[in-house]
């Protein structure tokens, strides 16, 4: 069938955005995809830019990149050394690399550095339609603009720099229906957990995640993002939202977007993108976005997902052997008992922050739960950390800043920060760990650290009560 017959097709919005952008169709169904946009952060850029380097290349399209370091940067005191000299070495690498390459730089000490997924939309360099990438698995939450983005190894971003295509080959489409309206205390970050709860973390394997109903359309751009950036933990290649007016509202007159003389051109383009009304999807999933409640993860993997209201569960709900098995290392290494109350587990550490919920949305959301109160005392360490320097001066100018500051909390500088233990800041061994991150794999806080996914606002509840509550009872009042 010829490119030109399936384009008249009903199409996805994937569809789309991936013949728009196919420069060869191969063998083995694959094809040369050409990139857009491409986003560097220190960690998986050094080996590239030797490769680069030692094969005499330049940068294709230097316009294409924007770096920005996020993963190592200290995020308490950045006046003094950096305790970790991996760190300092990337950090150091990636300034010379730039320089020597000539590309977009934002550095440590200006106030638009942060983590890179909320330095891209930010900028107004993330834009519906566009093919965009990253050495970072968690690329997929510039899909809330309607952006097709994936993580890439690096050897990838080496071929991106160096030719602006990569060779791939096409994931089927699924979509994921969440009908009705949040409940009282739920957010984004429960949606994203309720979906992995029910699809599991393989449940989008081979597939890129279309998100579609009266919830997602409700949700903010800030929501969105934290619901595509946790599509990789779902098994995705990646997640996309229909872009639609709040879209457009955020991106308008941000750096990076298109300019007045092109914002008219731009917005048609972006309103052709969402899928045919008769565009047919590999697999279909709903969710009833009314029986979602705050939840939080029990076990060392995201689809480990239970209500603040429930209790970890027990070995022989489980059919399958292999995720018994599973289930008994887990509750052994999250030193967890079978049939335990979620509210009787005690926290001892709160991070809140990481690409998934570090954007001003969701530091209103911690403070709107952190008001008036304190942080308990046996908790060892609760910090807030924004996505960028941008977020952290709006927090500042609207008064955020002083409400964690008043209730015990650490008000950080931007970075990734305990969502991966690659710089200062981690837990402890043994300890548990009231997280807004988007992993919960073993050691990836720290070695022996017991991570707990859940929102912002239950995280901040954490931290007041020193246990899991529901937040519900905060918002009510009670406490």
């Amino acid at each position: 069938m010829s490119k030109a017959m399936l384009q008249s097709m009903p199409q996805t919005m994937y569809d789309k955005i991936w013949a728009n952008h196919t420069v060869e169709e191969r063998a083995g169904g694959t094809a040369l995809l050409y990139i857009d946009k491409h986003l560097v952060h220190e960690v998986t850029s050094p080996q590239a830019f030797d490769g680069m380097r030692a094969a005499g290349r330049s940068i294709h399209r230097p316009d294409s990149i924007i770096a920005v370091p996020d993963h190592n940067v200290p995020t308490k005191d950045r006046h003094l050394p950096n305790p970790d000299p991996m760190s300092t070495a990337q950090l150091t690498a990636l300034e010379a690399n730039v320089k020597e390459f000539g590309l977009n730089y934002i550095p440590m000490d200006d106030k638009r550095q942060g983590i890179v997924h909320v330095v891209g939309p930010e900028q107004g360099f993330t834009q519906p339609g566009v093919t965009l990438v990253c050495g970072d698995s968690h690329t997929s939450t510039h899909g809330a603009f309607g952006a097709l983005a994936f993580g890439i190894g690096t050897s990838e971003v080496e071929h991106v720099m160096a030719t602006q295509t990569l060779q791939l080959k096409k994931a089927r489409n699924m979509r994921v229906t969440v009908t009705g309206s949040l409940p009282l205390g739920c957010s984004a970050k429960d949606v994203a957990l309720a979906i992995i709860a029910e699809i599991g973390t393989a449940g989008g394997t081979g597939y890129v995640i279309e998100y579609a109903g009266p919830v997602i359309e409700d949700l903010s751009m800030e929501g969105r993002m934290t619901l595509c950036n946790m599509s990789i933990e779902a098994g995705a290649r990646a997640g996309l939202v229909a872009p639609d007016g709040k879209t457009f509202a955020y991106l308008k007159g941000r750096p990076y977007a298109p300019g007045d003389d092109q914002w008219d051109a731009a917005v048609a383009y972006w309103q052709e993108l969402p899928s045919d009304h008769d565009a047919k999807f590999d697999k279909e999933v709903t969710i009833d976005g009314n029986a979602i409640v705050p939840l939080v993860t029990w076990g060392t993997s995201p689809e480990d997902v239970a209500p603040v209201t429930g209790c970890v569960p027990f070995v022989a709900e489980f059919e399958a052997e292999a995720k018994q098995e599973a289930v008994i290392k887990s509750l052994e290494y999250m030193g967890l008992s079978e049939g335990q109350l979620i509210k009787d587990i005690a926290v001892d550490r709160v991070f809140i922050g990481s690409c998934t919920n570090s954007r001003i949305e969701d530091m209103r959301e911690a403070a709107a739960v952190i008001k008036g109160r304190h942080v308990a005392d046996r908790i060892i360490e609760a910090m807030i950390v924004p996505g960028s320097g941008l977020v952290k001066l709006q927090a500042e100018e609207e008064g955020l800043d002083k409400i964690f500051t008043d209730a015990g909390f650490q008000w950080r500088d931007p970075g990734c920060s305990m969502c991966l233990a690659m710089n200062p800041d981690k837990a402890g061994a043994g300890e548990h760990v009231a997280s807004t991150s988007n992993r919960n794999f073993v050691g990836r806080q720290g070695p022996g650290a017991r991570t707990h996914l859940v929102s912002p606002a239950m995280a901040a509840a954490a931290a007041i009560a020193g246990h899991f509550v529901d937040v519900r009872d905060f918002i009510r009042g009670s406490s």
